[in-house]
């Protein structure tokens, strides 16, 4: 199964927190957040949403950085995603 996003809407997945800091402290598992980071699954086609005309600004293989509390989580065959609109993106990170 795929998810093919619609509009502005890009799916994410999120990438695996940190389990000890770059010391070698081990983080307990009850005190993490989840990241705020994430790699782009899926991007939809963009075009005109609410009278507006919307380009893509990201690609599949991305890393970035999305608001907080943005968007919908779901789970399709054990796997987690996160879909959003492209405007709750914050930044894409670059190496």
């Amino acid at each position: 199964m795929k998810l093919v996003p619609l509009g502005d809407r890009v799916v994410l997945k999120q990438l695996v927190a940190e389990e000890t800091t770059k010391s070698g402290i081990v983080l307990p598992g009850q005190n993490k957040e989840k990241p705020q980071q994430a790699e782009v699954v899926a991007v939809g086609p963009g075009g005109v949403v609410d009278g507006k005309e919307i380009k893509m600004e990201v690609k599949e293989g991305d890393q970035v950085i999305y608001s907080k509390y943005a968007g919908t989580e779901v789970k399709i065959e054990e796997e987690e995603y996160i879909i959003v609109k492209q405007s709750d993106i914050l930044a894409v990170i670059q190496s």
